[in-house]
């Protein structure tokens, strides 16, 4: 017989075991042992709670939602920047076993509507304006077209507090019984993906799914209760609530909250304020912290760790990271939202090239296997495939859509990812693109990210981005988005040419360049390709 070289599967082997348990046990375990430990610093408004304040008012707010008539199953929405009435409403709906409805705080009323109404919110707790929303205004606007909504609580008014006070109404008895109905599959969370076409779908996730990602996530980055976790990535989206939240109250870690929506200056304070040994963040929010013109005026001594996700990282803003933030042991991860959302993590002790050329490693108790999207089987090690992962992690489905369900799960209930990906010999798993970004140039088959990491290296260049547009000879051909560092000087079609000559495969160098300040990206970090392609049509009038 000869060799046969590997296929292209992992799993995650632990002497860990999965946690059993719902989010509101767990979160009592943690109070138990860690009542007189930071649990929550609002650096805001320089509110704090410790773990056994922080467990009685998750217990005030659930008792209330208990009086408000929220029965098990039933879904109660939450839309607002981060807060901390986010978190408190988090685990008090989790603790009566309600569905909470994550609401992207920058949806408009058509998006507002559809959230509410695709998944039959009946409680909606609200901050009443950020930035230029309006909120009460627009709750109003599409109250009439949403029969399920009985009832809004506007944060930071009499309806939070009412809503705490009617918690005298219910026992703690009353509180316990219904806790003791729960099971740790029942669906807790409702998250909207943002399709890049048609309405997005909502992700439903169990207890079992987000606590146990949560606790692997930090687990993997040997978080204790010594560690001070800097959280200035949303809520709403998995990155802020599981692997934030759920990653500390898990290990009884404090969650530091350094203001309600990303701002690099605000969030460097609280990491040396507050001496955060943690730090989340997709690429784009390290570069513009390490581009703070004061940048080496903030003490950032305290950090060990964090996680990097969202986008593939710069080489440059990596090492950075670890040299000039003290982030030795930040981890890489990949995941998606109907995953929990991590299925691959880089290691503490990983090196340089793990962490900036691959998304690391299968998690704990989760598979990963890559197979050909055109037969589904799977390919060899070195071999490009669609990645699919199977685990506890992987949702329940698609919130009242069983075909759509059915279309992402198959039979052995593997998500399919639409991410094309390499799994190298050690394991470890490097994405080369969307199925859908993936360029055929005269027949050739492009992946824009490669060309990224070379184009990232020239001097000039901030951040770069690179699409198909269509093309009469060779059917597609490359168009570079091109973010200069300031004081830079222009680059054109040419001078990219003349860079990548010689160090790109002729069909990889980019026939269109396109300077420009910034990225169409979704709320998450995520780079909008499609609209950057339509646009890349339109600005080089390629319509024809």
């Amino acid at each position: 017989m000869t060799d046969m070289s590997l296929p292209s599967y992992a799993s995650g082997v632990s002497e860990v075991p999965l946690l059993g348990e719902t989010i509101g046990a767990n979160l009592r375990r943690t109070v138990g042992r860690y009542g007189d430990r930071d649990a929550l610093v609002e650096v805001q408004t320089g509110r704090r709670w410790t773990y056994a304040d922080f467990g009685a008012e998750v217990d005030v707010v659930a008792r209330g939602l208990l009086a408000h008539g929220i029965a098990k199953g039933d879904r109660v929405g939450i839309w607002a920047p981060n807060c901390a009435e986010w978190t408190i409403t988090q685990y008090a709906t989790a603790t009566i076993g309600a569905i909470l409805v994550n609401i992207n705080p920058a949806y408009r009323t058509h998006e507002l509507g559809y959230a509410l109404n695709q998944s039959g919110v009946r409680l909606l707790i609200s901050a009443t304006e950020f930035k230029t929303s309006d909120y009460r205004a627009m709750v109003d606007e599409v109250r009439t077209d949403c029969p399920a909504l009985e009832e809004t609580v506007y944060i930071g008014t009499g309806d939070w507090d009412e809503l705490r006070a009617a918690g005298d109404r219910v026992t703690e008895d009353e509180l316990h019984a219904r806790e003791a109905e729960l099971a740790f599959d029942d669906p807790i969370n409702i998250q909207y993906t943002s399709g890049t076409t048609g309405f997005p779908k909502g992700a439903t996730l169990s207890h079992h799914n987000i606590l146990n990602n949560g606790f692997f996530v930090t687990e993997t980055i040997a978080f204790t209760p010594e560690d001070r976790l800097c959280i200035p990535v949303p809520f709403y989206h998995c990155f802020g609530m599981v692997m934030g939240n759920l990653g500390c109250t898990t290990h009884g870690a404090c969650m530091v909250i350094p203001g309600p929506a990303f701002d690099p200056a605000a969030t460097l304070k609280a990491v040396q304020d507050e001496r955060c040994t943690g730090l989340y963040g997709v690429p784009t929010m390290f570069i513009a912290e390490l581009g703070l013109p004061d940048f080496a005026e903030y003490d950032l001594t305290s950090l060990r760790t964090g996680v990097m996700a969202g986008s593939p990282c710069p080489i440059e803003v990596m090492k950075r990271c670890v040299a000039d933030m003290h982030m030795a042991e930040v981890a890489i991860c990949y995941g998606m939202t109907e995953t929990s959302p991590v299925s691959t993590q880089t290691r503490r002790d990983d090196d340089l090239d793990r962490r900036t050329s691959t998304v690391g490693r299968v998690m704990p108790h989760v598979e990963v296997k890559l197979v050909d999207p055109a037969t589904g089987l799977v390919v060899d090690r070195g071999e490009p495939g669609e990645l699919c992962t199977r685990g506890y992690s992987v949702m329940l489905g698609y919130w009242d859509e069983p075909e759509k369900t059915a279309e992402a799960i198959d039979q052995a209930r593997w998500m399919h990812t639409g991410d094309l990906a390499v799994m190298r010999e050690d394991g470890y798993v490097n994405i080369v693109g969307r199925i859908k970004d993936m360029v055929i140039r005269g027949g050739e088959n492009v992946y824009p990210r490669e060309i990224e990491e070379y184009l990232y290296t020239h001097p000039a260049i901030a951040d770069v981005q690179v699409v198909g547009v269509p093309d009469a000879r060779y059917g597609e051909e490359l168009c570079a988005w091109i973010k200069l560092k300031s004081g830079a000087d222009p680059l054109d079609a040419a001078a990219i040419k003349e860079f990548a000559t010689g160090k790109l495969a002729h069909f990889k160098i980019p026939k269109y360049v396109l300077l420009v300040d910034d990225f169409p990206m979704t709320v998450t970090g995520k780079i909008r390709k499609v609209e950057m392609r339509e646009k890349s049509v339109e600005l080089l009038g390629l319509g024809q």
